[in-house]
Formats: structure tokens, C-alpha cells, sequence
């Protein structure tokens, strides 16, 4: 199986490829026997709308190898529109799925990301590490690395922790940052780390470390997910999710269908 067994949906100007997690995961452990690094974006109905006016938003959808969709409506809208995804894959999701697939190789995961440690305890990238380690059979955990707050305005800082996971060589790095500042620094690694996968996984650290709850899972399968992230983080969420990205959605899915009459 390779990457260009697969096609793409184009939702707005923006190509979503049309493959299942499970092919995500089989897709990744191929390219490693192979010695060929990637990049995995999962956009969901934020970025698709940054995309649209953000140059850099599209340089980092531009270098991906993959890129599947985090978000019900985004496969809402492949469905109105006649080309249907096959299903949403979160990169909450594939945390879990592919440190299982890499274990079953004996392969390594770097941890970026997740809460600072408190008094006594391990911060949450060790602690999420850890959690992979034990419920991932064979799974090696080449590094964890939890910047603090500013660390990229700090540029002796920043090369120091990119220098950090470059030394460790790990097979696939998970960037928990939230975007941007994660992708930027995959756009840094994959310079010195070809043979490595990336992904940008947002809270997904946090959720593995146990620091925060994710949504139940009826909630993911209805599309309500980013209600239940709203409730936990409503100061920080309430205007992105409500002014911006919720108007967005709905014209996506209102002009799907157009879409499905256009490329008949």
C-alpha cells in the first residue's frame, strides 16, 4: 500500500484524502520498512477555514503526505457533495492507533507537548509517553520533550529542543502544540529527520496524559465534540468555535451539494 493508492476530496479548495485510519496506520508502518519519512496533517473545520486566507496554513497542507479528516463535518460535506470520505480520523485517535501499529514493529515515538509538570509529579508528555509505553506492546519511546509557554520566542531555546529530537531519531514524532506552533516545528524537524514521520496532534497529548477529559464517544461519532471542548475550555474555544468556525461550517455543508452538481 502506498500514499498514492489513495485519491482526495477537494472541500473548498483543500484535499482530503479518502482513506480510513486503520489505512493511515498501514500507510506509515510501509514507509518506515521503507526508510521514507511524512507528514500527516488532520484538519478540521478551523484550519480548513485558516486555509482559505493563511499562505502559511497552505505551505504546511502543501508539504503534507497525508491528510485526513478531524471533523464531522468535513465528511458531512463529502457526502452532500457526492465523493464521500470514508470516515473522520482524529488525530486524538491515531495517538493510540499508531503507537499500536509501531509497536507491533518494535519502532519509537518522540512526545511533544502536554502540561508542565507540578510538584513531585512527571509532566504530561513523560506522562502520556508512559501511558503509550504500557497499553502499546514492543512500543519504544525514543524522548519526550514539554516546552513552556514562549519557548519559540526564545531562538537558542528552540534549536536546542529541535536538536534534542534529532538526536533521538525517532521513527514518528507526535507534536502536541496546537496550531500553529506545531506544525511550524515539523516544518524545523523534517529537514533533519527524513526517514521520521510527524503529525500535529493538538490536545491529543493532554487526552493520553489524562489531563484532559476527551469527549464521550457518541459525542464523537455525532459530530458533537467540539461542544463538549467548548464546556471544558469555553474562555479559550467560545470565540473561535462560535464566531468563526461555526459560520464557516454551515456554508461548507449549504454549498456541498453545488459541488456534487458540478462535477457531474
Amino acid at each position: 500500500m502506498t500514499i498514492e493508492a489513495f485519491d482526495r476530496v477537494h472541500l473548498d479548495g483543500t484535499g482530503i484524502d479518502r482513506i480510513t485510519e486503520a489505512e493511515v496506520v498501514a500507510v506509515v508502518r510501509e514507509a518506515l520498512t521503507r526508510g521514507r519519512g511524512g507528514r500527516i496533517i488532520t484538519p478540521n473545520v478551523d484550519i480548513l477555514r485558516r486555509a482559505q486566507g493563511d499562505a502559511e496554513c497552505r505551505r504546511h497542507l502543501n508539504d503534507a503526505d497525508l491528510i485526513v479528516a478531524d471533523g464531522m463535518p468535513l465528511v458531512w460535506a463529502s457526502r452532500l457533495g457526492g465523493r464521500p470520505l470514508p470516515e473522520r480520523v482524529a488525530g486524538s485517535s491515531l495517538i493510540w492507533s499508531l503507537s499500536e501499529g509501531l509497536g507491533r514493529d518494535r519502532r519509537s515515538v518522540y512526545v511533544i507537548g502536554g502540561a508542565p509538570a507540578k510538584a513531585n509529579e512527571k509532566d504530561g508528555a513523560t506522562r502520556a509517553a508512559d501511558r503509550l509505553a504500557a497499553e502499546c506492546p514492543g512500543l519504544r519511546i525514543a524522548g519526550t520533550l514539554c516546552p513552556p509557554f514562549g519557548f519559540d520566542n526564545d531562538p537558542l531555546l528552540y534549536e536546542d529542543f529541535c536538536a534534542k529530537v534529532a538526536d533521538a531519531r525517532p521513527d514518528l514524532v507526535f507534536v502536541g502544540l496546537g496550531y500553529p506552533k506545531q506544525e511550524r516545528m515539523i516544518t524545523r524537524l523534517r529537514a533533519t529527520l527524513p526517514q521520521s514521520w510527524f503529525i500535529g496532534c493538538g490536545a491529543a497529548v493532554n487526552f493520553v496524559a489524562g489531563d484532559v477529559d476527551r469527549a464521550p464517544r457518541w459525542m464523537q461519532r455525532t459530530g458533537l465534540e467540539w461542544a463538549h471542548r467548548l464546556g471544558t475550555e469555553p474562555r479559550r474555544l467560545a470565540s473561535r468555535y462560535l464566531r468563526h468556525d461555526a459560520p464557516y461550517a454551515l456554508r461548507l455543508l449549504a454549498q456541498a451539494p453545488g459541488q456534487r452538481a458540478r462535477t457531474r
